[in-house]
């Protein structure tokens, strides 16, 4: 079966979003000749690839992040088609309307196959007006209609980038117009080219989100965006995820958090299947199955320090920890952070624990370290998690909890807050508190921190949850036999040929295939 696995700004780039899950999907499934297409966010990134399997037949890298100008002009008749198309579609992102959306869009596409690209058009004054025009129709969100020309020019130019996927030389029968599956590794432009490759070839849409395209929007436009260009760009996104969602032959979101938007957006629910994203417990097995249970009276958290993780907050609930354990102790492994939050946590860590000292001549010790994975006291993951009597997640936001599946795996009891999929994945094997709240974060974490036989069991049943449900075998499984369904309900091969329509003994030469009279003397038949 060849697989078309379409991606933006991750696979199979070194880093980048999606690219651990992709790699091991393509490497559990050798039986299948992958085909990559990607859209990178920047050159740094395009000169970090990983090494990549056998069964890998090519690679298609477009850029995102390059001023792109093909050079590439039109008659008065295909400009005349421009216009029409492109006013269609931003009609359609201002007034909120899928069905001119959808037309404008296929026009585009229809257009760049058979004339060109469309980079230059895209940018053109023409297409400027036409969005001036649109932001100024009757009835429009207020905010749109205030779209001074910085705005206008400003989100022409993010439309060309986001519709740049249109004038590729992807769509042809050495491309995504022969291949069996379109596999899109997350929503949003990511899966334009997949869409296009369905409406002009039949090939069947497969859309995978881990973490929503369009939440994740909202969450990247900062307060210095203007408001005119934030309302246009988020309109967008939202016609395109609708799109995507009306059309797609499956959607596979890794968790509830994600199908909710999804089927917000208007994805059917026959055609969403819930797949959890796949972790390798071979890494956690020996923290995991150890007796220990961590250190007494530790608190081990895990990830990016950034805002969203709320670290000021789990600073404020450990300072009553300390009050009422005096022994305890809170360990913030890094994966990567944000400079300015780390400073901040740092100088909030130094306010509310000064450096402790039995004496005037010992050196004081803080209770709360900063460490990295990789150091010496946490040279892995497995490692930093296992260190910890309870592991502690106080994002105010997130997608799937990565780090609370691995500390599952570890065998470890968990306080976390109520956000995204975080009561989806524990499953009543952690406690669960709300958001933003330190004084119930703190109370949770002592309750566990006081009785060690429960934190106990509620690890073991944590490692049995992860280990039945957040494992890349599974993972791989599930996408195998969905591969094979989405080949057998599509039409038709490219050459026309039926998928199964004969069994596969038929194409084995032998006795078993031949009828009997074939074996016959000519004279004594």
């Amino acid at each position: 079966m060849r697989i078309a696995l379409l991606t933006e700004g991750g696979y199979p780039y070194a880093t980048g979003e999606a690219g651990l899950w992709c790699d091991r999907l393509v490497r559990g499934l050798p039986q299948h000749a992958f085909e990559l297409y990607a859209l990178s966010r920047s050159a740094e990134q395009e000169r970090t690839l990983v090494p990549l399997p056998e069964h890998v037949t090519g690679v298609r890298t477009a850029p995102l992040w390059a001023p792109a100008d093909d050079g590439r002009t039109h008659s008065r008749r295909e400009r005349r088609r421009f216009t029409a198309s492109y006013r269609e579609l931003v009609r359609g992102v201002c007034a909120g309307e899928p069905e001119p959306f959808a037309s404008g869009l296929y026009g585009l596409a229809e257009l760049a196959r058979e004339q060109g690209g469309l980079c230059a058009a895209l940018r053109s004054e023409s297409a400027v007006r036409a969005l001036e025009g649109a932001c100024r129709t009757p009835g429009v969100n207020r905010a749109v209609q205030s779209a001074g020309v910085p705005d206008l020019l400003e989100c022409a130019d993010e439309l060309e980038r986001m519709l740049r996927p249109l004038s590729l030389d992807w769509y042809g029968d050495d491309g995504l117009g022969a291949v069996d599956v379109c596999h899109a590794a997350a929503g949003g432009v990511a899966a334009l080219p997949g869409l296009l490759a369905k409406r002009f070839f039949g090939a069947p849409l497969l859309v995978t989100e881990y973490g929503v395209r369009l939440r994740a929007h909202y969450l990247d436009r900062g307060p210095g965006a203007r408001p005119a260009v934030r309302a246009l760009l988020t309109a967008f996104h939202i016609r395109l995820a609708g799109e995507i969602y009306a059309r797609a032959d499956l959607l596979t979101p890794g968790n509830a958090h994600a199908r909710r938007w999804q089927e917000r957006c208007g994805a059917a629910r026959d055609r969403v299947r819930t797949v959890h994203p796949g972790m390798e417990a071979d890494r956690f097995a020996t923290v995991g199955e150890a007796a220990d249970g961590g250190e007494p009276g530790t608190l081990a958290w895990v990830g990016r320090i950034e805002p969203a993780k709320d670290l000021i907050g789990l600073l404020h609930a450990f300072a009553e920890v300390r009050t009422a354990e005096p022994g305890a102790r809170l360990r913030l492994f890094a994966t990567a952070a944000d400079p300015d939050y780390l400073a901040d946590c740092r100088s909030l860590a130094a306010q509310l624990f000064p450096d402790e000292a039995v004496d005037a001549v010992t050196a004081g010790e803080n209770p709360v370290t900063f460490e990295e994975i990789g150091g010496p006291e946490a040279p892995s993951a497995a490692e930093a998690y296992g260190s910890g009597r309870v592991v502690v997640l106080s994002s105010v936001t997130e997608g799937f909890p990565i780090t609370l599946a691995e500390a599952m795996l570890c065998g470890r009891a968990t306080v976390s807050t109520d956000v995204g999929a975080v009561r989806e994945v524990i499953g009543g094997t952690g406690l669960v508190v709300p958001p933003r709240n330190p004084r119930a974060l703190a109370d949770a974490c002592l309750s566990l921190l006081r009785d060690a036989a429960r934190a106990r069991r509620l690890g073991a049943a944590a490692r049995a949850r992860a280990l039945e449900l957040f494992t890349v075998e599974q993972n791989v499984a599930a996408f195998r036999e969905i591969y094979l369904r989405l080949l057998a309900a599509g039409a038709t091969r490219p050459d026309g040929e039926i998928p199964f329509a004969q069994p596969p003994e038929a194409r084995v030469p032998g006795h078993w295939t031949t009828p009997t009279w074939a074996h016959v003397p000519e004279a004594t038949a």
